[in-house]
């Protein structure tokens, strides 16, 4: 059985108007603009966090557009934590720490919509702690 999460044909196909009119919808945004904006910004911001396979094969998931936004970055190379991230793209883009979080959350949902579950899991698996909640799911932490 499919998991509700993997991606389908109509999800493997989307365009970037698609993806983008589902971020305006997650993000309640006023604009495809503002939602477009949010999406390449978080891309970007993403692009520099995430590094080897899971980078190439999330990029051959999202259109074109996406995928350009997400790879044209260098990966720092230490990446930083979920909430590291979130402030660092509030510096960059000027916004306040929660709107940032909400437009993560916004983009990053979809993203993770458009990679499925297995792949989801490895991107999660290579990041630091904190992107888990990023990605709309729950962040569990092994008892030591």
């Amino acid at each position: 059985m499919r998991s509700p999460h993997e991606p389908t044909r109509a999800t493997a196909g989307v365009t970037f108007d698609q993806m983008l009119e589902r971020i305006r919808y997650e993000g309640a945004y006023p604009t495809r603009e503002r939602a477009e904006a949010v999406t390449h910004a978080v891309l970007s911001g993403l692009g520099r966090q995430l590094t080897g396979a899971e980078r190439a094969d999330l990029a051959a998931r999202l259109p074109a557009e996406a995928a350009l936004s997400l790879t044209a970055q260098i990966p720092d190379p230490e990446p930083l934590t979920g909430w590291g991230f979130v402030k660092d793209l509030a510096a960059r883009t000027g916004g306040t720490p929660a709107t940032v979080r909400w437009d993560t959350g916004a983009v990053l949902a979809t993203v993770g919509h458009l990679a499925g579950s297995d792949l989801l899991d490895r991107v999660l698996a290579r990041l630091p702690s904190g992107y888990a909640l990023l990605f709309g799911r729950a962040e569990l932490i092994q008892a030591a």
